[in-house]
């Protein structure tokens, strides 16, 4: 018994002194528990291009612009030009969301839900946040729900999240050789509309692809299952597929910068492709659509800051758009953003306008969304609390939205602002992972739905304003002005 007291008397007091030490260390110890500074990427994929424009010599005037830029902006109201007759109210730059400029979309919107007819293709680019079609399955099936549409859209021929995908089933041969805009500036050829370009180049053993239709309520069929393949010098490459018991073969053709081939003119629920003495030949993806309503293709990246998008060439892009016919371009990044040690996004901001710029060249009149980070936590003094980097990524986001002239969505506000990931990661039922940075399944329908609402918010004021817009006639024409304007002297070529 006496034992038993002297053992507790000794932890008890290895206790106190261990406490005692800890309370007289703790002034000493950083705020922080984890280091602000880029750690080891070794095995974590992050873009090249981030890196670069993160190692950039700061421009310290540049910086010192922006800053009083900013302190204008919060001043200055955002004051809209009209377009088409309509012109959106103006805007604070605190509550920015720019709708002036989803016109075109809103415009495209409303004749699909006025006429039942035509479609409506957005285009969503993400990181790890829309992985596996997080987020993005749940905002395409609130939009098809409301204005039609089957298909999962257009998908990669491989792809490292296609194992927790359930919007498509898809599996694929290990010997595709794949370059991405995420680590590779020169690719062989150009990169297709989701930053790849794959190559069956095993002459031993062919490459081959496989889909399956998913369970959910718009994808429980393949719809005009095409492929999209680029150019080259070899004529001899051929593609065969199965459907049910059918094995149908067919050559390849890559005469333009761009081509495509259908597979069948009916719906199909899978199918098997092959590629053989296809080397060299660019092999971008299948697209799945009726080709009605609203279609939403997800690329998403783990590790990708937006940036890579910089070096889509024009050209290639030009003639995706001559078939998919984009209408809304958006761009979801940040994650990735938020672990470099810093509250000076000046460098990511000129980065991202000129990403958005390239986007501009390579997809005329196509309107522009730039959705923000979500709210992150990191541990401050052992407790969990909003990252310290989130809200100066935010207001960099919004800063380049608005110098771009696109629309923008603050992510982290509608979560509910500071501390919302830890309410989200803790409360019950939970939305997000313990990483507290990425959502679970049943915290990215919630956040398709708040994006989802806040675009429909938009558009239903546009409906209500191009209701009222008052239609101006054209000038009649004098007969002075006629003849002037017929024997008007052209100005010459330069």
């Amino acid at each position: 018994m006496k034992t038993n007291s002297n053992y507790f008397f000794q932890s008890f007091l290895i206790l106190l002194l261990a406490t005692g030490l800890f309370l007289g260390l703790k002034q000493f110890l950083p705020k922080k528990i984890f280091s602000e500074k880029a750690g080891n990427t070794k095995n974590v994929l992050i873009d090249s291009m981030l890196l670069d424009a993160f190692e950039a010599e700061p421009d310290l005037e540049e910086v010192e612009n922006v800053q009083t830029k900013e302190d204008s902006l919060a001043k200055v109201p955002v004051v809209f030009e009209e377009k088409d007759g309509i012109k959106f109210p103006e805007e604070k730059f605190e509550n920015y969301k720019g709708n002036q400029f989803l016109i075109p979309f809103f415009e495209q919107l409303y004749q699909l839900e006025t006429n039942q007819k035509g479609k409506v293709r957005i285009a969503y680019f993400g990181d790890s946040m829309t992985d596996g079609d997080m987020i993005v399955q749940d905002f395409r099936t609130y939009y098809q729900e409301k204005f039609g549409g089957q298909g999962v859209g257009f998908v990669a021929i491989t792809s490292e999240s296609a194992g927790s995908r359930s919007s498509v089933v898809h599996e694929f041969s290990k010997n595709w050789k794949m370059q991405s805009y995420l680590n590779v500036k020169y690719p062989i050829r150009s990169f297709g509309i989701n930053g790849h370009v794959f190559f069956a180049n095993d002459t031993a053993h062919s490459a081959w692809v496989k889909y399956k239709a998913g369970r959910s309520r718009f994808n429980t069929q393949l719809d005009n299952p095409t492929l999209f393949y680029g150019s080259a010098k070899n004529k001899t490459g051929r593609m065969s597929y199965v459907v049910g018991k059918d094995t149908i073969r067919k050559t390849l053709a890559p005469n333009k910068i761009l081509n495509t081939l259908s597979l069948s003119n009916t719906p199909l629920k899978q199918f098997k492709a092959n590629f053989s003495k296809a080397d060299s030949i660019p092999i971008y993806g299948f697209n799945f659509d009726d080709g009605v309503g609203v279609h939403v293709d997800n690329f998403s990246q783990r590790g990708n800051s937006g940036i890579p998008i910089s070096k889509f060439d024009v050209a290639t892009m030009k003639a995706f758009q001559e078939q998919l016919h984009y209408n809304l371009i958006v761009l979801h990044y940040g994650t990735n953003v938020l672990n470099y040690g810093t509250k000076d996004y000046t460098w990511y901001d000129r980065s991202m306008t000129k990403t958005i710029n390239r986007l501009k060249e390579c997809f005329p009149g196509v309107s522009i969304l730039v959705v923000s980070t979500a709210d992150k936590s990191s541990k401050y003094d052992l407790e969990m609390k909003t990252d310290s980097a989130v809200v100066p990524l935010t207001l960099s986001q919004k800063r380049y939205a608005l110098k771009t002239q696109s629309g923008y969505i603050n992510l982290y506000t509608l979560m509910g602002g500071d501390g919302s990931m830890v309410k989200w990661t803790e409360e019950e039922p939970t939305l997000a992972n313990k990483d507290y940075t990425h959502f679970n399944f049943r915290g990215a329908k919630k956040v398709a739905k708040m994006i989802y609402e806040q675009i429909d918010e938009g558009y239903q004021q546009y409906k209500v304003l191009r209701k009222n817009k008052k239609v101006v006639p054209p000038k009649k024409k004098s007969l002075i002005d006629t003849i002037f304007s017929k024997t008007e002297t052209p100005e010459p070529h330069e």
